[in-house]
């Protein structure tokens, strides 16, 4: 099934007639909607569509769009965007979502740019238990420098460091490719969508859910029952891309199962993964009320799995 991408000149006409110009000569350089809604090329393209107090920005630094001092960089990376800016991105990197499912800034500026209460909500749902506190004091970042892979590969077969790192090798996959966050103002709220956008590997070894469209899927509508990011209920729209077959056993079973599993279970977000390397995975289901998913969609336990 196809879908249709609408051309930017069109739905600009709606939202900004006096930038049409300017954004149709930049629509012709480049003859590509995801070379414009792009998340390396947003404070250019924002400031195109915005009133006139914007400015253009230079990519890959703080800087703002706008003179106007309330809309100045919170923090390294922060790219300020007023309402009308945040909306048009946030309906464009969602269309763009859709349209590539590859595009992974696209999912990521959806995200930023949808949260809203959902990220304070989460945020005090953290300051509610130890855990959560001491992880928004410390701000643990996960990757590769602060991983120590060695030690998780010798720590016993049913642990759960043992299953991420087997994780990470059956499907091939670092825990170095989450973007920065940019458009959400609050640092300490941007640091929560950090984290969730960091430890979402976490919840594919716990469950252990492969990388493919299906089991995605799956896991976005736990998240979206656990956590309420607004972006993975709409994320379901890809599945429309999936075989029928696919797409039956995605409503049938795995949403059925996200909806039970992920609003019985505790809040994952407020959970301080790495200082639970050595817990047995059977014992930290159990302890966070999760069981596993139905068959087909998960990769063999680490113990199971031969990386030679």
């Amino acid at each position: 099934m196809s879908v249709m991408c609408i051309p930017l000149p069109s739905v600009m006409r709606i939202v900004a007639h006096s930038r049409m110009n300017k954004i149709h000569t930049l629509y012709r350089k480049t003859h590509r909607w995801d070379s414009i809604i792009n998340t390396n090329q947003a404070r250019s393209f924002v400031a195109l569509a915005a009133p006139p107090t914007s400015s253009r920005a230079t990519n890959g630094k703080s800087r703002s769009v706008h003179t106007d001092p309330r809309f100045q960089p919170a923090y390294p990376g922060h790219i300020p965007l007023t309402p009308f800016e945040n909306g048009f991105l946030a309906v464009g990197s969602a269309l763009m979502s859709l349209i590539d499912t590859r595009r992974a800034d696209m999912v990521a500026a959806c995200g930023e740019t949808t949260a809203g209460p959902t990220l304070v909500k989460l945020r005090d749902i953290m300051l509610e238990s130890p855990e959560g506190r001491r992880i928004l004091k410390e701000r643990p970042r996960i990757n590769s420098r602060t991983l120590d892979f060695n030690k998780l590969r010798s720590l016993p077969e049913n642990t759960f460091g043992a299953a991420y790192v087997g994780w990470l090798d059956a499907c091939k996959v670092t825990p170095d490719s989450r973007d920065p966050v940019h458009y959400i103002d609050d640092p300490e709220l941007a640091y929560v969508m950090q984290r969730y956008r960091e430890t979402h590997d976490f919840y594919h070894a716990l469950f252990g859910f492969k990388v493919s469209a299906l089991p995605e899927l799956a896991l976005k509508a736990f998240e979206f029952t656990n956590l309420g990011f607004p972006m993975t209920a709409l994320s379901l729209g890809a599945s429309i891309r999936l075989k029928s077959h696919q797409r039956a056993r995605l409503f049938w079973e795995f949403i059925p199962w996200a909806a039970r599993c992920g609003s019985h279970a505790r809040c994952l977000l407020a959970v301080y993964w790495e200082e639970r390397w050595e817990q047995d995975l059977d014992e930290m289901k159990k302890e966070f009320g999760v069981w596993d998913p139905p068959a087909g969609i998960t990769i063999p336990r680490p113990s199971r799995v031969d990386f030679s």
